[in-house]
C-alpha cells in the first residue's frame, strides 16, 4: 500500500533532521546551487527563507510527510512568473518522486494562480521520462545563480 502523502511547513522539522537530509552527499549530487556544508545556522536561515516566501506569495516549499515521516522538502516558489516546483527527498525515499509531484500537482490544478508549473532540472538528471510523461515538456537551458539548468513546463490548467 502507497504512504500517506502529507505537506506540513518546514518550521516544524527539527533543524536536526534538515541538516542531516541536507548534509548526505547523495542529496547534493543533484544540487550545483548547494555549495556550502549545512549546520543549524544554515537550517535555519533555509527556513526563515521558505517561510518569506510563503509571507510575500501565499505558497511556498514544504516539508513532505509520508505517513507522517519526513521524506523530505518541495513545494512552488514563485520565479518571476513562473511558479517553480522543486522537490528535495532524503536518499531513501527517492523512490516517493512521482507520488508526490502528483500530490503537489493535484494542489497546482486546484489553485487558479498557478496556471503551469516549471521545473528546473540540474544536466545530471538523466532520467526525464517520468517528467515527460506527467506532460512536461522541454523549454531551454536557463543559467541560475551561475548553474546551468533544464526548464521543463507543464500546463495545469
Amino acid at each position: 500500500m502507497p504512504p500517506e502523502i502529507a505537506f506540513a511547513r518546514l518550521p516544524d522539522i527539527p533543524l536536526d533532521i534538515l541538516v542531516a537530509h541536507m548534509s548526505d552527499p547523495r542529496v547534493a549530487e543533484h544540487m550545483p546551487l548547494l555549495k556550502e556544508a549545512w549546520d543549524a545556522a544554515a537550517a535555519r536561515a533555509f527556513v526563515a527563507a521558505k517561510e518569506a516566501c510563503w509571507h510575500r506569495d501565499g505558497l511556498g516549499h514544504w516539508a513532505i510527510l509520508a505517513d507522517g515521516r519526513y521524506v523530505g522538502w518541495g513545494g512552488f516558489q514563485k520565479e518571476g512568473d513562473d511558479w517553480d516546483f522543486g522537490l528535495v527527498l532524503k536518499p531513501g525515499d527517492f523512490g516517493l518522486g512521482l507520488p508526490i509531484t502528483r500530490a503537489a500537482l493535484a494542489f497546482a490544478r486546484s489553485d487558479p494562480r498557478i496556471p503551469y508549473v516549471t521545473f528546473l532540472l540540474p544536466p545530471s538528471r538523466r532520467n526525464l521520462g517520468a517528467l515527460r510523461r506527467l506532460g512536461a515538456r522541454f523549454v531551454e537551458e536557463v543559467t541560475h545563480d551561475g548553474a546551468a539548468f533544464l526548464k521543463y513546463r507543464l500546463d495545469t490548467a
